[in-house]
C-alpha cells in the first residue's frame, strides 16, 4: 500500500447533484421540482401540519378537555414516609423545612399529607393540606395538625 494507491471505500463517496445547470446535465428544466404548483416556486415553505390540502389532523379531531386555571398542585406525602423520617432523624415535629431537607419536596412545592401507611409515634405535622384519614391518624396518636 502506497499513498498514490489509496482510494475511499466503494460507494462511500458520491458526487453532488448539480441541479438546474442546463439540459445536458439531465437535471435542468424543472430542476427535479415537477411542473407548476407551490412546491415548484421559489420561496416555498411548507406550513407546520400542512397535509397537501387534505384536512389536517389537528382540525379533523374534536376539541378535547380544558385546563382549570384555579388548580392547585400538591406533592403527596404519605404517613408511612413521615413515620420513616421521624424514626430516621428522631423528630417529633415535621414541617415543610424538614421535608425539603430530606429531599422529598422542593421549596416551591405545596405539600398534602395522605393517610397511606401507619403512624406509630406522636408527631406534630405542618403542611399545606391534609386528607381526612391522615388528619385522623395523626390526632389519634396524640400529634397536632397545622395547616400553612
Amino acid at each position: 500500500m502506497e499513498l498514490h494507491t489509496l482510494k475511499p471505500a466503494a460507494g462511500s463517496v458520491g458526487t453532488r447533484k448539480r441541479i438546474g445547470r442546463g439540459p445536458g446535465s439531465g437535471l435542468g428544466g424543472t430542476s427535479t421540482r415537477g411542473h407548476k404548483g407551490a412546491k415548484a416556486r421559489s420561496g416555498y415553505k411548507k406550513k407546520i401540519g400542512f397535509e397537501g390540502g387534505q384536512m389536517p389532523l389537528q382540525r379533523r379531531l374534536p376539541k378535547f378537555g380544558f385546563k382549570n386555571i384555579n388548580r392547585v398542585e400538591y406533592k403527596a406525602i404519605n404517613l408511612s414516609t413521615l413515620q420513616a423520617l421521624a424514626e430516621k432523624q428522631n423528630l417529633t415535629k415535621i414541617g415543610v423545612e424538614e421535608l425539603v431537607a430530606a429531599g422529598f419536596i422542593s421549596t416551591s412545592q405545596l405539600v398534602k399529607i395522605l393517610g397511606n401507611g401507619e403512624l406509630t409515634s406522636k408527631v406534630d405535622v405542618q403542611a399545606h393540606a391534609f386528607s381526612k384519614s391522615a388528619e385522623a391518624a395523626i390526632v389519634a396518636k396524640g400529634g397536632t395538625v397545622t395547616k400553612l
